[in-house]
């Protein structure tokens, strides 16, 4: 049965009549999560998440059309049973599974299946048909644990503040810095750009609790940041910000940094292996216990991981889309 179809528009679901993360303009689109290459401006109406509600309307418009599901239930389109459950990519990132005359699929969107404690933790849907995302489909992606990575982080911040040097994080704006906010609490104040302080506001705005930040102000006294942490995002981040800071040094925190190289590519003080996507470990486990008969693979090493998974006597193809065209957080 074919459930999904790969157009110019994007993933698109013939008997509901929607698509999801279209990357141009439809009528109906569904929207696993609020990063700018899964959720474009210009639809005629979204359906996501409640908590990705408030961070669209910050992103695209207040004015958009946009209704939402909690994970679990259930909503008839035109005789497909359409629901969202937890991807654990960020906060209101969702599967979307279909279903249609017995027949399921799912679409994970962006994952990761490492409870980071602030994301709604992954959820395996059992389906007939998979479409996964491989931001890091290849073996060389294996995370440490996210208490080892932390405990790292901690390390670093703490040598920082002992040499009153100020420990500068970046992130993208929406996911890796709320991450980042969270694991970081209790080390000493954290300063934010005000993007990110936006973005805050929206998820807060769920009744999600973020510990508490404080608005980087270019004109402020950057004295007080001596010893103390800011998160900035990567577009905001240049040599001459970094000058007016006293004792900055930098740190990427990025699945990226897996491949040491990176680190020295972009000349930061250090690198932290954390990341908001699977690794190859956890691709290959959320694949296996899906149970699909079918699997397409998009976004990131989409060959040579499905390769692999034919090589395992799966049933996998790859199928092109603009996932990752506009990145502000697939890493």
């Amino acid at each position: 049965m074919e459930l999904l179809s790969y157009t110019k528009k994007g993933l698109f679901c013939k008997p509901g009549n929607f698509y999801i993360d279209p990357w141009q303009p439809v009528y109906k689109a569904v929207i696993t999560h609020s990063h700018a290459d899964h959720a474009r401006w210009g639809m005629k109406s979204y359906l996501c998440h409640d908590f990705s509600v408030p961070i669209l309307k910050s992103r695209i418009s207040e004015d958009i059309q946009v209704e939402s599901l909690t994970y679990g239930k259930s909503l008839d389109i035109n005789g497909v049973k359409l629901s969202l459950h937890p991807a654990g990519h960020i906060i209101g990132s969702a599967q979307v599974r279909m279903e249609y005359k017995g027949y399921v699929a799912v679409v994970t969107g962006d994952y990761k299946i490492v409870d980071d404690g602030i994301t709604t933790p992954f959820e395996t849907v059992k389906c007939h048909e998979l479409v996964t995302e491989s931001t890091f489909g290849l073996p060389v992606f294996r995370w440490k644990s996210q208490n080892t990575i932390v405990t790292q982080m901690h390390e670093w911040v703490k040598n920082n503040q002992r040499n009153r040097k100020t420990s500068v994080f970046t992130a993208y704006s929406l996911g890796k810095a709320q991450r980042l906010i969270n694991l970081l609490n209790g080390l000493g104040d954290i300063y934010v750009h005000s993007s990110i302080a936006q973005m805050n506001a929206a998820i807060e705005l769920n009744g999600i609790h973020l510990p508490k930040t404080t608005v980087f102000q270019q004109d402020m006294d950057k004295k007080i940041l001596a010893g103390q942490i800011l998160i900035i995002p990567p577009a905001a981040m240049s040599p001459q910000l970094l000058k007016k800071i006293p004792g900055a040094v930098t740190a990427i925190c990025s699945g990226w940094m897996q491949i040491r190289g990176n680190r020295r590519w972009q000349a930061a003080d250090a690198g932290f292996a954390i990341s908001d996507h699977a690794d190859w470990d956890g691709l290959l486990t959320a694949v296996k216990a899906s149970g699909a008969e079918k699997i397409m693979v998009t976004h990131g090493y989409t060959e040579p991981f499905a390769r692999y998974l034919n090589e395992l006597g799966m049933n996998a193809g790859v199928v092109q889309t603009r996932f990752g065209e506009e990145t502000d957080g697939d890493q």
